[in-house]
Protein backbone atom coordinates (compact mmCIF):
# COMPACT_ATOMS: atom_id res chain seq x y z
CA UNK A 1 0.00 0.00 0.00
CA UNK A 2 2.55 2.23 0.93
CA UNK A 3 4.32 2.08 -2.80
CA UNK A 4 1.17 2.55 -4.08
CA UNK A 5 0.93 5.97 -2.10
CA UNK A 6 4.05 7.37 -2.75
CA UNK A 7 3.08 6.69 -6.96
CA UNK A 8 0.13 9.06 -6.05
CA UNK A 9 1.99 11.65 -4.21
CA UNK A 10 4.94 11.72 -7.13
CA UNK A 11 2.31 12.09 -9.87
CA UNK A 12 0.67 15.01 -7.94
CA UNK A 13 3.82 16.56 -6.54
CA UNK A 14 5.42 17.51 -9.96
CA UNK A 15 7.20 20.88 -9.95
CA UNK A 16 7.14 21.36 -6.28
CA UNK A 17 10.03 22.66 -4.10
CA UNK A 18 10.36 19.93 -1.63
CA UNK A 19 9.35 15.48 -2.29
CA UNK A 20 5.58 16.17 -2.23
CA UNK A 21 2.28 16.90 -1.06
CA UNK A 22 0.05 14.10 0.53
CA UNK A 23 -3.79 14.19 1.53
CA UNK A 24 -4.63 13.61 5.08
CA UNK A 25 -6.17 10.20 4.85
CA UNK A 26 -2.53 9.48 3.00
CA UNK A 27 -0.13 10.42 5.42
CA UNK A 28 -3.00 8.87 8.21
CA UNK A 29 -2.38 5.53 5.64
CA UNK A 30 1.83 6.34 5.59
CA UNK A 31 2.02 6.74 9.30
CA UNK A 32 0.31 3.41 10.05
CA UNK A 33 2.31 1.64 7.66
CA UNK A 34 5.69 2.74 8.25
CA UNK A 35 7.13 3.36 12.16
CA UNK A 36 9.66 5.64 10.96
CA UNK A 37 8.24 8.17 9.42
CA UNK A 38 7.63 11.31 11.31
CA UNK A 39 4.24 13.44 11.58
CA UNK A 40 5.83 17.19 12.16
CA UNK A 41 3.12 19.79 13.32
CA UNK A 42 4.65 23.30 12.71
CA UNK A 43 1.53 24.98 14.50
CA UNK A 44 1.54 26.79 17.49
CA UNK A 45 1.79 25.20 21.16
CA UNK A 46 -1.70 27.77 21.73
CA UNK A 47 -3.05 26.22 18.45
CA UNK A 48 -2.31 22.54 19.54
CA UNK A 49 -3.57 23.35 23.14
CA UNK A 50 -6.85 25.37 22.03
CA UNK A 51 -7.39 23.40 18.88
CA UNK A 52 -6.72 20.04 19.57
CA UNK A 53 -3.96 17.30 18.29
CA UNK A 54 -3.11 14.72 16.30
CA UNK A 55 -3.72 11.79 17.90
CA UNK A 56 -0.85 9.07 16.60
CA UNK A 57 2.14 6.81 17.62
CA UNK A 58 4.10 9.57 20.16
CA UNK A 59 6.73 7.95 18.85
CA UNK A 60 6.32 9.49 15.12
CA UNK A 61 4.19 12.99 16.00
CA UNK A 62 7.10 16.01 16.80
CA UNK A 63 5.36 19.98 17.51
CA UNK A 64 8.13 22.48 15.83
CA UNK A 65 6.27 25.30 15.76
CA UNK A 66 6.97 27.57 12.70
CA UNK A 67 6.02 31.15 14.23
CA UNK A 68 5.53 31.27 18.15
CA UNK A 69 2.56 32.82 18.99
CA UNK A 70 0.85 35.17 18.08
CA UNK A 71 3.22 35.77 14.84
CA UNK A 72 6.85 36.10 14.89
CA UNK A 73 9.19 33.29 13.05
CA UNK A 74 10.64 30.99 15.47
CA UNK A 75 14.53 31.63 14.32
CA UNK A 76 15.05 28.15 16.30
CA UNK A 77 12.59 25.95 13.93
CA UNK A 78 15.47 24.11 11.86
CA UNK A 79 17.65 23.45 14.94
CA UNK A 80 14.50 21.85 16.71
CA UNK A 81 13.80 20.40 13.66
CA UNK A 82 17.20 18.07 13.70
CA UNK A 83 16.36 17.81 17.37
CA UNK A 84 13.78 14.99 16.19
CA UNK A 85 14.69 13.72 12.76
CA UNK A 86 17.59 13.21 10.61
CA UNK A 87 18.15 15.02 7.11
CA UNK A 88 17.17 11.49 5.69
CA UNK A 89 13.77 10.84 7.53
CA UNK A 90 10.86 11.09 5.90
CA UNK A 91 8.50 13.93 7.27
CA UNK A 92 5.13 14.92 6.67
CA UNK A 93 4.79 18.73 7.76
CA UNK A 94 1.21 19.27 9.33
CA UNK A 95 -0.02 22.99 10.05
CA UNK A 96 -4.06 23.96 10.31
CA UNK A 97 -4.57 24.50 6.21
CA UNK A 98 -1.76 23.95 4.46
CA UNK A 99 0.17 27.10 4.36
CA UNK A 100 2.99 27.03 6.66
CA UNK A 101 3.32 23.24 6.33
CA UNK A 102 4.51 23.98 2.93
CA UNK A 103 6.99 26.49 4.07
CA UNK A 104 8.17 24.44 6.50
CA UNK A 105 8.96 21.69 4.00
CA UNK A 106 10.56 23.80 1.34
CA UNK A 107 12.52 25.39 4.34
CA UNK A 108 13.73 21.47 5.30
CA UNK A 109 14.19 20.79 1.66
CA UNK A 110 16.61 23.57 1.42
CA UNK A 111 18.93 22.35 4.55
CA UNK A 112 19.36 19.11 2.98
CA UNK A 113 16.44 17.10 4.66
CA UNK A 114 15.36 15.09 1.36
CA UNK A 115 11.79 13.57 2.09
CA UNK A 116 9.43 16.46 3.01
CA UNK A 117 6.38 16.34 2.16
CA UNK A 118 3.39 18.73 2.67
CA UNK A 119 0.24 17.25 4.41
CA UNK A 120 -2.53 19.46 2.40
CA UNK A 121 -5.82 20.93 3.78
CA UNK A 122 -3.75 20.61 7.16
CA UNK A 123 -5.25 19.83 10.61
CA UNK A 124 -8.38 21.98 10.38
CA UNK A 125 -8.84 22.85 6.69
CA UNK A 126 -10.31 25.79 4.98
CA UNK A 127 -13.02 28.16 6.35
CA UNK A 128 -16.94 26.82 5.20
CA UNK A 129 -19.41 29.86 4.27
CA UNK A 130 -20.00 30.76 7.90
CA UNK A 131 -16.40 31.22 8.66
CA UNK A 132 -15.81 27.99 10.61
CA UNK A 133 -12.88 25.51 10.03
CA UNK A 134 -12.79 21.28 10.29
CA UNK A 135 -15.81 21.40 7.88
CA UNK A 136 -13.78 21.71 4.44
CA UNK A 137 -10.84 19.31 4.30
CA UNK A 138 -8.39 18.70 6.63
CA UNK A 139 -7.57 15.91 9.37
CA UNK A 140 -10.02 16.76 11.50
CA UNK A 141 -13.09 16.74 8.53
CA UNK A 142 -11.26 13.38 7.13
CA UNK A 143 -12.69 12.08 10.50
CA UNK A 144 -9.09 11.13 11.37
CA UNK A 145 -8.05 10.64 14.85
CA UNK A 146 -7.34 14.14 16.93
CA UNK A 147 -8.50 14.76 20.19
CA UNK A 148 -9.66 18.50 21.45
CA UNK A 149 -8.41 20.79 23.59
Amino acid sequence: MTKAIFEQIQQRSAGLPYAGAVTPQEAFELLQANPAILLIDVRTDAERDWVGKVEINPAQSFAVQWNLYPTKSNPDFLAQLAQVASKDSVLLFLCRSGVRSRSAATLATEHGYSQCYDILEGFEGDKDQNGHRKTVGGWCHAGLPWRGA
